[in-house]
């Protein structure tokens, strides 16, 4: 309810995960194609979502489930992005819910994939490329920024546990 209250606060938990955002105006930045996949249906629903841009970019974002089960996701949510993106530059991005410092899945997604650039050794949030310039390595940012004021109430909140990634990409 609070999200078609007040969209502009729609967080995570409130269908703003999974979300891929390509900014029009720019050549080769319009959506030409997108695909979903369900990664497992329990004992949560996890999916991954896949834009491709008329430039041919593939822009793929996921959440990975917790525990045990995020190795598995994040192995398959690469497996499909690099089969729909084929020979084309790739971005997969997204909670992995691994760390690199603590998981061997990263040397086997540039192995198996090509797919490189994770955020940092301590991180579970990613954006990882193949194919494509990321100009500026993935970085989260500080705590602080990800606060959103709320115009209405003068507050500041949180939309979300995780602060964004951000990282320029170039094809």
């Amino acid at each position: 309810i609070p999200a078609r209250i007040r969209p502009h606060l729609t967080g995570s938990w409130e269908g703003g995960s999974n979300v891929i955002l390509v900014r029009k105006g720019r050549p080769g930045a319009s959506i030409a194609e997108h695909r979903r996949a369900t990664l497992r249906l329990w004992p949560e629903r996890r999916a991954i979502s896949m834009a491709v841009t008329d430039s041919g970019l593939c822009l793929a974002n996921f959440h990975a489930s917790t525990g045990a089960r995020a190795e598995a996701d994040v192995l398959e949510a690469a497996r499909l992005a690099a089969e729909w993106a084929g020979d084309a530059p790739l971005v997969l991005a997204g909670d992995f819910n691994l760390r690199p410092q603590s998981s061997d899945a990263f040397d086997r997604l540039e192995q198996l994939h090509g797919l490189t650039g994770a955020t940092d050794p301590a991180a579970i949030d990613h954006v990882l490329g193949r194919g494509t310039g990321l100009l500026d390595p993935a970085r989260a940012w500080p705590d602080g920024r990800r606060d959103v004021p709320d115009p209405d109430r003068g507050l500041k909140l949180r939309l979300s546990d995780h602060s964004p990634v951000v990282c320029r990409v170039s094809t």
